[in-house]
């Protein structure tokens, strides 16, 4: 398959799993990682059902990737979302080291990329990982139908207020460093740890 028909069936079961978490009482939002076109997690938001805030599904694929993959690198993975991540999912996008980032809808008041640039800000790039690449407006039209047709006036008050709306297809490259936060962070800790490991034999040698 070529990448924008992966892309595109990528995109698809995302509103699936939309329509899904929409079934279940949620906000039809649906997400997938992916790798070389092999799917190695999804979710919808779970916001209803946990009462929880931070259950976007976003953050839940990163979570549910992470439990399968370990510490393996994800720069290679590509990250499927139905709208543009907000800044609390950028943000975990970034320190998970994600090196591709495609999504339907953009979200101009609340996106990670259109109003706060999380996804796209190269600034700090050793501590970040790299920007990943971005591509917008993925089955824009799919997606917005999954809304349409499930609160059809709230929906169409929802893109006439502009907290919704459709993107252009966009792509940027990304620089090759391979490292990100969550890395960062594991590698002090895990250092840290070998120091204690270290002392607490040493001290316990010289006990003897």
């Amino acid at each position: 398959m070529k990448i924008d028909a992966i892309d595109q069936t990528m995109m698809a079961r995302c509103i699936e799993l939309s329509k899904i978490g929409a079934a279940a009482g949620e906000l039809p939002f649906g997400s997938l990682i992916a790798r070389k076109g092999r799917i190695i997690a999804e979710a919808f938001n779970e916001i209803v059902r946990h009462t929880d805030e931070s259950r976007h599904a976003e953050i839940i694929v990163i979570a549910r990737a992470r439990q399968l993959l370990g510490d393996e690198d994800l720069s290679s993975c590509t990250l499927y979302s139905t709208v543009e991540p907000c800044p609390m999912c950028s943000f975990c996008i970034r320190a998970a080291g994600i090196g591709r980032m495609v999504f339907a809808l953009s979200s101009p008041f609340m996106g990670g990329l259109s109003r706060w640039n999380i996804l796209g800000d190269d600034r700090l790039p050793l501590l970040f990982g790299p920007v990943p690449e971005l591509v917008t407006g993925m089955l824009a039209d799919d997606a917005r139908k999954v809304w349409t047709e499930l609160k059809p006036v709230t929906a169409r008050m929802i893109w006439l207020l502009g907290f919704l709306s459709t993107p252009k297809t966009i792509a940027t490259t990304r620089s090759r460093y391979r490292y990100s936060l969550r890395r960062f962070i594991s590698m002090f800790l895990g250092r840290r740890k070998s120091t204690r490991a270290t002392a607490v034999f040493g001290l316990g040698c010289r006990r003897r």
